[in-house]
């Protein structure tokens, strides 16, 4: 059984990750914690909304009630990137050279690292935000589909319709698919790399008996991973058209258990589930092999982040416990 470093903490956590070799933890409440050498707290927020890392400039970036976009570093400084009174910022994503895009109503904003801002506005509430991973270009996603817009250029955006709520969106690794999660139990994807003039590929992902909140790709981008079921339900994208006309992986299944949280390795092709009960297992695509790394215990798991070299795991629930797993020991 691998070894757990527990951290119990007050309430919801909202977000984990690893800045160098340090865990931090966000708790809804607008605290960030973070094990270094002891246990340290940063007053980030009046209420903390949403939590990315950074992995260009190794820093988490915070949206929060309390209208704030910050920027933490390892060492725990805070530095404001964008203050909008009495707005939600419920929506941050970062972006290359330095750049963060977030969002509150019907406006995305991106503020790149000369410190300007450009505004995109959109017909419909902004529900997610994401980068490509080549060139300066986001996915801002909406009610009835996902806009695509160069950060750079003034022009029309893409537009990728599908009617219903799309309430997150991610860009494929390799940039060749956007998928997005829906208000309805399931995902849906485009692919992008079709031909002038080409018909858009769809691709509906469905068959979810719950919404899907958590996805994760793997480090190739040859799968994406996703919670809503009682298994990790893991869509092969290794071919041209991604996963249409192939049946997912379903890893780590347990009765009536839901899956409320994924989180691929960084190098190798498994994936740690965590559940409703706050049980996490660790999954192997090729085999389906299981190892557990932490039995059941208060709350759902609703973060988890791997450290850069794959060695460690960090975890938070719902009922404030924490933890890092250190799956060589």
């Amino acid at each position: 059984m691998p070894t757990v470093a527990p951290l119990d903490l007050e309430g919801h956590v909202a977000g984990v990750a690893f800045l160098g070799d340090v865990p931090f933890f966000a708790e809804s409440s607008g605290l960030i914690h973070r094990l270094d050498h002891g246990h340290k707290t940063v007053e980030a927020h009046e209420g903390l909304l949403s939590c990315v890392r950074d992995d260009a400039t190794d820093t988490l970036l915070t949206g929060g009630e309390d209208g704030k976009v910050l920027r933490v570093k390892a060492d725990g400084t805070t530095t404001e990137i964008a203050s909008v009174p009495r707005k939600w910022i419920s929506q941050v994503a970062a972006g290359p050279q330095g750049s963060v895009g977030y969002a509150y109503g019907k406006t995305a904003h991106v503020r790149l690292a000369d410190g300007s801002v450009k505004d995109f506005t959109e017909e419909r509430t902004v529900e997610g935000i994401a980068f490509a991973p080549k060139g300066m270009r986001i996915a801002l996603a909406r009610y009835n589909g996902v806009s695509l817009h160069w950060v750079a250029m003034a022009g029309q955006p893409t537009d990728l319709e599908w009617k219903g709520a799309h309430t997150g969106v991610t860009f494929s690794p390799d940039g060749r698919f956007v998928v997005t999660t829906m208000q309805e139990n399931a995902l849906h994807g485009w692919k992008l790399d079709t031909k002038p003039g080409a018909e858009t590929r769809h691709m509906r992902m469905t068959g979810y008996p719950a919404k899907v909140k958590s996805t994760s790709w793997s480090a190739k981008g040859k799968w994406l991973a996703s919670s809503g079921a009682p298994a990790a339900i893991v869509w092969p994208f290794q071919a041209k058209d991604g996963p249409m006309g192939k049946a997912p992986l379903e890893l780590g299944t347990r009765a009536n258990i839901m899956v409320t949280q994924v989180s691929c390795h960084p190098v190798e092709e498994i994936v740690a589930i965590g559940y409703a009960d706050g049980m996490i297992l660790v999954v192997r695509f090729a085999d389906s092999k299981e190892v557990l790394l932490r039995r059941p215990g208060k709350g759902a798991i609703t973060a988890m982040a791997w450290s850069k070299n794959g060695a460690q795991l960090a975890f938070g629930s719902e009922a404030g416990d924490c933890g890092v797993v250190d799956i060589t020991a």
